[in-house]
């Protein structure tokens, strides 16, 4: 199962919005075939590793991250599969969470006289798999959002250029997690004051490029800003109100932008629903968002219980009270009203250090 589940790992930034299954064929304490599923449309771990098995798949054992799903979709099902490849015993990571399948997949190989046997603990599993399993329970991608600050918690100093806070191996790390989501949000803020690409630097192998997605009330984006330049090579997506300039609209639609308006206020710089923004973004096949800023978005991303995660990248530096703090005013007034995050990991990066942390759930 240890080896199942490193070659799950190997589905990250490649797999969605499938979930990460790795599977191995074990026969006579001998691996005979292993597999990684690694993007939509193709065939999935078991039947990669049943392929590999061939033969030698009769009478072994299976070893597999997810249950194996019983439902035609892109792909036969792969329980029918395990079943025809004559597999005796296979041990689950977990029990799927997509409504089509739950338990289904498990009935299936039971009813065929295939014993199915459980992780004992299914933890490792789900949290692999956590982007997967809030996209296909609630229809909503799992939210990450990301930082870079100065050990006093500012991200900018007073005067000047935010540019870098960090070093060159926080920004390689802070590129992984560009390429472990499949979409990158902004608000205009940030876009106005940085001109980023919101691009990464690491090769996607797989069908759907980085989705990336400002929060643009006003339809402020400069047309020649470098987003709107690179519109037809790497998707943008613009929220924006019900209000905003037509033409503005029209022009950017022209340019190869999606353009799309949502409900909220009577002016065009009203805030936008944010948990509107998540379920359209849920609806386009998005799992996992990342969450880079600026300011207001990453406050409201927090004020309102919608984020999942958190990457926060702090340099040995100390910008002092002139500098613009990480979040704005979370509407907590004593300690206990304020989140308390689970941290289960700090890492090194050359002078940085990276903290990992997670939100407590909504509600």
């Amino acid at each position: 199962m240890r080896r199942a589940f490193r070659l799950a790992c190997l589905g990250t930034g490649r797999a969605s919005p499938n979930p990460l299954v790795g599977a191995v064929v074990v026969r006579d304490g001998r691996i005979v075939g292993q597999g990684t599923h690694t993007y939509a449309g193709r065939h999935h771990a078991e039947r990669i590793a049943l392929d590999q098995a061939g033969e030698a798949a009769r009478g072994a054992d299976l070893y597999v991250t997810l249950e194996p799903c019983s439902h035609h979709r892109r792909t036969p099902p792969c329980a029918e599969a395990v079943a025809a490849a004559g597999i005796r015993r296979v041990v689950c990571g977990m029990v799927d969470p997509n409504p089509l399948v739950s338990g289904r997949g498990i009935e299936y190989l039971r009813q065929r006289g295939i014993a199915v046997e459980l992780a004992p603990d299914p933890g490792p599993f789900e949290r692999l798999n956590r982007a997967f399993v809030k996209h296909i329970t609630r229809r909503r991608p799992w939210v990450v959002l990301k930082a870079a600050l100065s050990l006093d918690g500012r991200i900018a100093p007073a005067a000047g250029p935010a540019r870098w806070i960090t070093g060159e191996s926080a920004r390689a790390a802070a590129h992984g997690l560009r390429y472990r989501c499949d979409a990158i949000l902004a608000g205009i803020g940030t876009v106005l004051a940085d001109d980023p690409a919101l691009t990464c630097r690491y090769k996607r192998p797989r069908p759907a490029p980085l989705h990336r997605v400002v929060l643009d009330a006003a339809l402020r984006i400069p047309l020649e800003s470098r987003l709107v330049r690179t519109a037809a090579e790497h998707p943008l997506e613009i929220f924006c109100a019900a209000r905003a300039d037509a033409e503005r609209q029209h022009a950017l639609e022209a340019r190869g932008v999606k353009v799309t308006p949502l409900p909220g206020g009577e002016a065009p710089e009203a805030r936008l629903p944010l948990d509107l923004v998540l379920e359209r973004l849920g609806a386009e096949q998005v799992t996992s968002v990342l969450v880079e800023g600026g300011r207001e978005v990453l406050t409201e991303f927090v004020r309102q219980g919608l984020a999942d995660e958190g990457h926060f990248f702090l340099a040995p530096k100390l910008y002092g009270g002139g500098g613009l703090p990480l979040l704005g005013d979370l509407g907590a007034t004593t300690a206990d009203g304020c989140p308390r995050l689970e941290v289960p990991q700090v890492r090194r990066l050359g002078p940085d250090l990276l903290i990992q942390a997670f939100f407590p759930p909504a509600g």
